[in-house]
């Protein structure tokens, strides 16, 4: 289908008619291209789907879309993905939703397959060691970058800092779990919308042109798809099937490799990271890392580091790096066996995927309604209001941790790394004064690392 320009580049000012209906084809070939070209993070990810979907194709309206966007907003799991699976969903009803979300993510779990690979065998290859030095300040950099973005949407009042900065000490002082502090705020934020409602009224969002780009093809008046109605009946056939799709994965895993195998306590594990996964990516890392590197131990924390720097250079959701720790975790627990290092990292990647991205595709299409129904209403958005104030709190400590790790390679009473010193502060420079893109600043970084590893 050819695009129609938009209505500012209409001769005459003409007005344009909607766009023909999009086939299921086309669809899938849309959100094939998208899964390659989703850099960025969620932010980039979500201007590029805006770019293309409102004012290109105009396929849904822009307040269709803003409104789709607040109802992701308002759930954990990666918004942009969820988006793609909501929109998907909208035009082209259950399987629309699972091939425009399954799309969004396949084609970065098959590259960090590779790159994963790449690093458990040639990381120690001074190359490969050099580029790697060079990128994990810059990835300090990022988290820290992280934090003041989301603190500067999130922190409004008094109340929200100070639950940031409980959140910090509650994780850096006294080890608190993550699920423990994410809850405490929750609780915080919904007492609050009764005790102090203008406290925790929820911000403004993303911004959005309000310029008329001509009728969409699902447009601000198209009412509601009947698939897309809230049913009590249709809510609970999608609950019970997602309930059961799990059921029948994880037990497939128990029959396989027992209940203290490797892979089924992946499975379990990140089945509660995706519950937890308010606030982005970065919100859910320090959980990650808590029962990844400290836990059950699948790797350490460097290569955690590392893998958050291969899961800033590719495309799709930044929560892709949990591929990155289940090929490393199933690549070092052997759990196809010592002659299949790497399918057993392909299988333990693959598996973590599933379990993490699963509650979201249920999430979407058993939620999206009954999420629409309740948008707008205080003691709905409160508690999430207070979860993201702590989110802020808790990325700082993953700040501080990544930045110890980095700066002190073997603890404090070890040499201080003064080449990450100055790259990590360069790195901060660049995103904070100059606002580089996250690509062109890994990508200086990595270069400056391997120059002076090959130097030295």
């Amino acid at each position: 289908m050819n695009a129609a320009k938009p209505a500012s580049g209409h001769p005459d000012n003409a007005p344009l008619a909607a766009p023909a209906a999009v086939s299921f084809g086309e669809a899938f070939r849309f959100w094939l291209r998208l899964g390659f070209i989703s850099f960025g993070g969620p932010a980039g990810q979500i201007a590029i789907m805006h770019t293309e979907l409102v004012e290109r194709r105009r396929w849904i309206s822009e307040k269709r879309f803003l409104h789709a966007l607040n109802y992701c907003m308002l759930l954990p799991g990666p918004e942009a993905q969820q988006l793609a699976t909501y929109i998907g969903w909208l035009m082209h009803r259950t399987w629309g939703g699972i091939v425009a979300g399954a799309l969004f993510v396949l084609p970065s779990l098959f590259i960090l397959i590779a790159l994963s690979w790449i690093y458990v065998r040639f990381g120690d290859v001074p190359v490969v060691a050099g580029i790697f030095h060079g990128i994990k300040p810059a990835v300090t950099a990022l988290v820290l970058h992280a934090a003041h973005r989301i603190g500067g949407r999130a922190l409004k009042n008094g109340w929200m800092w100070s639950i940031a900065a409980a959140a910090f000490v509650a994780i850096f002082a006294f080890d608190v779990p993550f699920p423990v502090i994410i809850g405490a705020a929750a609780l915080i934020g919904y007492l609050g919308s009764h005790l102090a409602p203008t406290v925790f009224s929820p911000g403004g969002g993303h911004e959005a042109t309000q310029a008329r780009l001509g009728p969409a093809l699902i447009d601000d008046d198209t009412p509601t798809p009947a698939h897309a109605r809230f049913s009590r009946g249709h809510l609970a056939r999608l609950l019970v099937t997602g309930l059961g799709i799990w059921l029948a994965a994880m037990g497939v895993l128990v029959v396989a490799f027992g209940l203290d195998g490797a892979l089924t306590r992946m499975a379990w594990f990140f089945s509660k990271a995706a519950l937890l996964t308010f606030g982005g990516a970065y919100a859910v890392l320090p959980y990650v890392y808590q029962g990844a590197v400290e836990q059950h131990q699948w790797l350490t924390a460097p290569q955690m580091i590392d893998g958050l720097a291969l899961g800033e250079t590719t495309p799709g959701p930044l929560i892709m790096v949990v591929a990155f720790v289940g090929f490393v975790g199933g690549w070092g627990a052997e759990v196809l066996g010592p002659q299949a290092p790497f399918l057993g990292g392909v299988l333990a990647a693959t598996i973590v995927t599933f379990f993490t991205f699963l509650p979201s595709f249920v999430f979407i299409l058993a939620g999206g309604p009954l999420v629409e129904a309740t948008h707008g209403r205080l003691g709905f958005t409160a508690p999430l209001s207070a979860v993201t104030a702590a989110v802020v709190g808790v990325i700082l400590n993953l700040a501080l941790f990544f930045g110890w790790h980095v700066l002190w390679p073997q603890g404090f009473n070890g040499r201080f790394d003064v080449l990450s010193a100055v790259i990590a502060g360069a790195a901060v420079v660049a995103l904070f004064r100059y606002r580089i893109g996250v690509i062109p600043l890994l990508g200086a970084c990595a270069a400056l690392g391997l120059v002076v590893t090959l130097l030295r």
